[in-house]
């Protein structure tokens, strides 16, 4: 393998580990901020307790996100040499923008968060929360910024052999920011409302804690609940985006060969790039086409409408979006069957529905790379769209074999920092909240 395809294997594996992190933390983030609202309001220890408790965990989760964030941006200079001498104009603006507005802010509000709850007024404890809460959602706004101008750039002029900002709002809001930006989120959402339902279920079979337990679980339900109904909204969006900004993806993504109208939606299929066609296909006829404009009359690219040399990867490009659509429809219907029992009052009783939590928390992870692998695979050959293909973006002088110690370096590494992380996370997951009393006793 050579030195471009090892820098994109060491740039999927730096990124794919980090963004573990974000999808937890900026759903907690929220989840933490109506427990203290709630806390204040209702001056309810339980809420109180729940939300100290889970402020430590999103405090050890948010270090692990800062500790493997800061690589991936030194592989620009490393790896990617000439991609960053062509967009460095456009593309260090909203990375610069997220140091200075949001992660300062993330981190600076997390200390007095974490530390100033008998230092700081009620009101201004929360207001940190708020503050944390926001600065990890901006965060993930700057950061797919820039990567949105990849897949659909704007506001630029190519001046010689670099691509100069002429608009920093076209560049910030190119047209797939805020779909791009609002499905990443709820996504998060949804993992951060996941890891709080499992958790507390797991300490619900246990027996242990139920009172902070049943109220983190309930109000975890509700969240995810609406955000997974809204995701399904929220991601058909985005298709509409995706059809008519990057059409070529769109037929990767549903394995359609042939421009037609009356496109089918493909439930299942395995394709077949060489023989140009879907085996085993289960579909819809007509839904693809529905779902781009409202008629079927309608009439969508194919990947044969487009040169050979420029089709995504085609089976994990597929792949990767069909698994992604799965669980984003298994959450829906989980969190719909966890509001039924909660509804008719057996939702802590229900084990088989406890066990199943605690056995999805890493599905909405899973769901969020998926969704970031069929983006990224889905947008090549090109690391800008139409500007620059990813060949022609990798450093010149760099070697194979460095890229592959690197690749062993960061492996070892990940795998060490990830086992930190799930030793430390279980442990506070064991000693649990603390008691509803002792919560009570410290905010009087």
């Amino acid at each position: 393998m050579d030195a471009l395809y090892l820098s994109r294997i060491q740039f999927g594996l730096t990124i794919g580990f980090h963004y573990i992190f974000p999808t937890l933390t900026i759903g907690l983030a929220w989840l933490i901020v109506a427990m203290m609202m709630h806390a204040k309001r209702q001056n309810d220890p339980v809420a109180r307790s729940a939300a100290r408790f889970w402020t430590r965990i999103f405090a050890l989760t948010f270090a692990m996100g800062v500790a493997t964030g800061i690589t991936m941006e030194f592989q620009f200079g490393t790896n990617w040499a000439a991609y960053s001498r062509f967009v460095g104009d456009i593309f260090g603006a909203p990375l610069a923008a997220e140091g200075i507005f949001a992660f300062f802010l993330e981190s600076t509000f997390l200390a007095l968060l974490l530390f100033g709850e008998k230092r700081l007024s009620q009101r201004m404890h929360v207001f940190s929360a708020w503050m944390v809460a926001v600065g990890a959602t901006l965060s993930a706004f700057w950061i797919i910024v820039a990567n949105s101008w990849q897949q659909t750039p704007a506001g630029h002029l190519v001046v010689g052999n670099r691509a100069e900002l002429v608009d920093f709002f076209a560049a910030v809001f190119n047209p797939s920011t805020l779909p791009r930006y609002t499905h990443a989120v709820t996504g998060a959402l949804i993992g951060g409302t996941f890891l709080v339902m499992g958790i507390s279920a797991w300490h619900l079979l246990h027996g242990r804690h139920r009172a902070v337990s049943a109220y983190a679980l309930r109000l975890s339900l509700i969240v995810a609940c609406i955000a997974s109904l809204a995701e399904l909204a929220l991601g058909h969006a985005h298709a509409l985006q995706v059809a008519k900004t990057q059409p070529a993806k769109l037929a990767a993504f549903e394995g359609l060969f042939n421009t037609q109208a009356n496109a089918p939606l493909l439930l299942f299929g395995i394709p077949d790039a060489e023989a140009g066609r879907t085996d085993l296909a289960l579909e819809l006829p007509g839904w693809l086409s529905i779902a781009v404009s409202g008629s079927a009359d309608t009439v969508v690219r194919g990947l044969k409408d487009f040169p050979r040399d420029e089709w995504p990867p085609l089976l994990p490009t597929f792949m990767s979006f069909h698994v992604m659509v799965a669980l984003g429809m298994f959450f829906i219907g989980f969190s719909i069957v966890g509001m039924v029992l909660l509804w008719r009052g057996r939702l802590l009783k229900n084990r088989v529905f406890l066990w199943a939590a605690v056995l999805a928390i890493p599905l909405p992870v899973l769901a969020a790379e998926l969704g970031w692998a069929a983006a990224e695979i889905g947008r090549q050959p090109w690391i800008v769209q139409g500007l620059m293909k990813t060949r022609d973006a990798v450093s010149p002088s760099l070697a194979a074999g460095n890229v592959w110690f690197s690749i062993i370096f960061f492996s070892c590494l990940y795998t060490i920092l990830f086992a930190v992380w799930l030793f430390l996370l279980l442990h506070k997951v064991r000693q649990g909240p603390e008691d509803v009393r002792a919560a009570e006793k410290v905010a009087t």
